[in-house]
């Protein structure tokens, strides 16, 4: 009879928990507005480029394009963004912060640095660092493969 996998220690099984554990940390630091991280990644993106298409922002959130338009519904339901058809091709949607949507983006942006570091805190500052690098390292290696 073999042994069984040791998905303790499995990388796959290991991200997984950390994503839960960020989205939990997130949830109890970040989110008093109800605001989910994708939610806040598409406001502080849009913050950065404000007037950009649908498409692009899911792309720069690494957010499937398919389901990014119910995100942004909601946002937009919420009065926090701005929604209209681009002039030059009619049927691309341009994005755009409301007041509302900036302050609430600006708001938050002290609770998420705060799940940043707690989330990284078990480790120390050396280590926190590498680790960065490396998620950097392989996130990037598997986004050049896909292209």
């Amino acid at each position: 009879m073999g042994q069984s996998f040791d998905f303790q220690r499995a990388p796959g099984h290991l991200i997984r928990r950390t994503h839960q554990l960020a989205v939990a940390i997130f949830m109890e630091e970040a989110s008093e507005d109800g605001v989910t991280p994708v939610q806040f990644a598409m406001l502080n993106a849009l913050m950065d480029t404000p007037g950009e298409d649908q498409i692009t922002l899911a792309g720069r959130v690494a957010f499937d394009p398919a389901t990014s338009g119910s995100v942004i519904g909601r946002l937009e339901a919420r009065g926090w963004v701005r929604r209209e058809p681009d002039p030059k091709d009619r049927r691309r949607k341009l994005l755009w912060l409301t007041e509302e949507g900036r302050a609430i983006a600006l708001r938050m942006a002290r609770g998420v640095s705060k799940v940043q570091e707690r989330l990284v805190e078990p480790l120390a500052p050396e280590e926190r660092e590498t680790f960065a690098r490396l998620l950097h390292k392989l996130v990037a290696g598997h986004e050049k493969r896909r292209s």
